[in-house]
């Protein structure tokens, strides 16, 4: 999937997003925020928010100006700062193989250095890009909390609805892949049409994106996730893929499952139906994806947009297709 995103206008825009990040990242007068926000930004990560955002502009025949580069770097300061609050929440020790910010400083000072992130983001946004997209970003951490809060308000609830988990998901994960879209359809100051269009299409692939990312939780390795296999159970989160499932595990769902108990969920939902369920739901949002996108004339950008989210379905796919084999 990645190197669909790795055309060299894109290539070249991200490098730039990534000097700007390091430097809004970097701008606090206290060393120790500025240290702790280069942890998390040099963590790794596709950077697919901002790819998308730059492609999203090319795609409207705006190139990647000052403007869109300071956009997109603002989406992925959002996306970093919501981890470091994911983390706490979760009151995680490890992500993508390295210690968290929370267990490496303490749970306030890993606070304040979310905090900051967010609010760099915004600043950013209102004094070197534009007011409109400031706004859209604002209402989006708005969403973020949100959807967060209701997934709190859900956890090891056994009877929690497919509907409240989309409402969540989409709030807390889709929202930010919508926002990298439209700010950068506003920055090329397109339609209001063909900016409802490229909203929809960020909203479905990052629906898209947050449900596979459950469905791997669930079915990949510890090794492959960076994080324990099965954390969400552990922490009480039923996810999309689990009550898509139709499996009966609600025995052995709870709070302090055992490593047999997870294990053992694992086990029932792996051989069940779950993974194809999953999938075909994620290629019915790829199609509403497709369908929302506006008439692109740059045949290159294009083709990427409307082979992304097919890309990952199938690069998801063949993980947990093998899982289940094994």
């Amino acid at each position: 999937m990645e190197r669909l995103l790795n055309t060299p206008a894109i290539a070249q825009g991200l490098r730039k997003v990534e000097a700007r990040i390091r430097r809004l990242s970097g701008s606090s007068t206290l060393p120790g925020i500025n240290a702790g926000a280069e942890r998390i930004i040099s963590a790794g990560g596709k950077r697919l928010r901002p790819a998308m955002t730059l492609a999203t502009a090319i795609a409207l025949g705006k190139q990647p100006d000052r403007r869109v580069i300071t956009a997109a770097a603002c989406v992925e300061l959002i996306h970093a700062g919501s981890l470091v609050h994911d983390d706490l929440m979760d009151n995680a020790t490890e992500r993508r193989g390295t210690t968290t910010l929370n267990a490496e400083l303490g749970d306030g000072k890993a606070l304040v250095i979310g905090d900051f992130m967010l609010a760099r983001a915004g600043l950013a946004a209102i004094t070197a890009v534009s007011r409109p997209v400031a706004e859209v970003l604002a209402a989006t951490v708005v969403e973020l909390v949100e959807g967060q809060y209701l997934e709190t308000t859900d956890l090891f609830d056994p009877h929690r609805t497919v509907e409240s988990a989309l409402r969540s998901v989409t709030g807390k994960t889709a929202a930010l892949f919508r926002a990298g879209c439209l700010v950068a359809a506003v920055c090329a100051g397109a339609s209001p049409e063909d900016r409802a269009r490229m909203a929809a299409y960020g909203e479905r692939f990052g629906l898209i994106f947050q449900v596979l990312d459950d469905l791997l939780d669930l079915t990949a390795s510890s090794r492959e996730l960076g994080k324990p296999a099965g954390n969400d159970l552990r922490q009480g989160v039923y996810s999309l893929p689990l009550l898509m499932a139709g499996e009966d595990v609600s025995e052995l769902l709870g709070r302090n499952m055992t490593d047999d108990q997870v294990a053992e969920v694992l086990r029932r939902l792996r051989a069940g139906d779950m993974v194809h369920k999953t999938l075909d739901y994620c290629r019915g949002l790829a199609a509403d994806a497709l369908a929302a996108l506006p008439v692109i004339h740059d045949s290159e950008t294009a083709g990427i947009l409307y082979a992304l989210p097919t890309a990952y379905i199938e690069q998801v796919s063949q993980i947990t297709l093998l899982a289940t084999v094994n």
